[in-house]
């Protein structure tokens, strides 16, 4: 690129921006309407009904201290170990919890002392709740930045999260290197964050409040494409985004003509190469997705078929723990009652927004993990 790279303020203190934060989400902010913004506000956005049903078990202080915005629910989850970036009260990993089963196991790691003992004396609550024999969730405290400092092991985890907290870090390409160590071989990195339309100024970036609302620390999308390259993940793929809008005159003010978008990609960490295309089948095994999985914003799946995917999805597909739900046959091979060319990528977060608010106006709106994502099964 023409610009110099930053993913990090010009200069910056990285323990200065910690501690702002830990003021910030530990001391000012008592319940989620002290946020001045809609960047980390969940949207009044549908829930698939088995997410809703293990929401309901999470213990309602849990809830009102959890300041994420959205929901940042991947698939294809039984059995999985999984970690949560900046868990905060701990209503992912609860929720996460009741959805991989007793055999799965959650870890959860946040920098914040009030957080993290609030999320601490529930665990028990939890594991009663959801009638296991003993609990399948640990917090740890730590920085999202050196997750092994922490003591999480290199290659161990078969998902890591994030919801709304990559933009509160200092260091984004380390937040990204850390993540793909400790993924194992196939893993992925499934996260919703704000990015903003161009690289931000110094003033923006420095400002206290904004940098506390998800929107000071949000990273231009084009560098995310370059950082998660260098680190060694698969290209970004977009599953949705939503426009940000900031109704704060004197915040608006600050941020002058930028804008700002929510956007959830999915990261894998698989082979690299000059992997071919092939047609894959959907077997409609999937827990809350049987009839149609919607993989990205460029590909659903349908149960029964048959799909021409781009080749580093064929690798992602076949690597992952996505690799026993679907049948593979070589492009054009007929295994099913169709075969759909792919389109396009749309890897423009700020495009696809527009696309979305246009099909269904009001919808691409709201705080920064949307989890409406376009009916796929008409």
């Amino acid at each position: 690129m023409a610009e110099e790279k930053s993913t990090c303020t010009k200069g910056c203190d990285g323990d200065a921006i910690y501690g702002d934060v830990k003021e910030y989400y530990g001391k000012l902010l008592k319940k989620s309407s002290d946020l001045k913004t809609n960047a980390c506000v969940s949207p009044a956005q549908p829930i698939p009904a088995y997410i809703r049903q293990a929401l309901k078990k999470v213990h309602p202080e849990v809830i009102a201290k959890y300041y994420g915005c959205g929901l940042v629910v991947p698939e294809c989850l039984e059995g999985c170990k999984i970690l949560d970036l900046g868990s905060g009260s701990g209503r992912d990993c609860f929720m996460l919890s009741d959805l991989v089963g007793e055999k799965g196991h959650i870890v959860g790691i946040d920098m914040t002392d009030g957080q993290l003992e609030v999320a601490r004396s529930y665990v028990d609550y939890h594991t009663k709740e959801f009638g296991y024999k003993a609990p399948n969730v640990r917090f740890v405290q730590g920085y999202i930045e050196a997750l092994t400092e922490a003591g999480l092991e290199k290659n161990s985890f078969d998902i890591i999260i994030s919801n709304c907290v990559v933009n509160l870090s200092p260091d984004k390409r380390k937040v990204l290197a850390e993540a793909y160590d400790v993924l194992k071989d196939g893993g992925e990195l499934y996260f919703s964050d704000v990015y903003s339309s161009g690289r931000l100024t110094e003033e923006i970036k420095n400002h206290k409040v904004l940098w506390g609302e998800c929107l000071g620390g949000a990273l231009w999308w084009k560098d995310l494409l370059q950082l998660a390259e260098e680190v060694g993940f698969s290209t970004p793929r977009l599953v949705t985004a939503s426009v940000i809008t900031v109704d704060n005159r004197e915040l608006q003010d600050v941020l002058g003509d930028y804008k700002f978008v929510s956007a959830t990609y999915r990261l894998f960490k698989v082979p690299k190469g000059n992997p071919k295309s092939c047609q894959v089948m959907y077997n409609g095994d999937i827990t809350g997705v049987e009839s149609c999985f919607k993989f990205d914003c460029h590909y659903t799946f349908k149960a029964g078929e048959a799909v021409e995917v781009d080749g580093e999805l064929a690798t992602i597909l076949t690597h992952s723990r996505f690799k026993e739900d679907f049948t593979f046959k070589p492009p054009g091979d007929a295994c099913g009652p169709c075969a759909v060319k792919p389109k396009a990528d749309i890897v423009d977060p700020f495009e696809l927004a527009s696309q979305l608010e246009k099909q269904s106006p009001g919808s691409a709106t709201g705080g920064c993990c949307s989890t409406k994502s376009p009916s796929c099964c008409k």
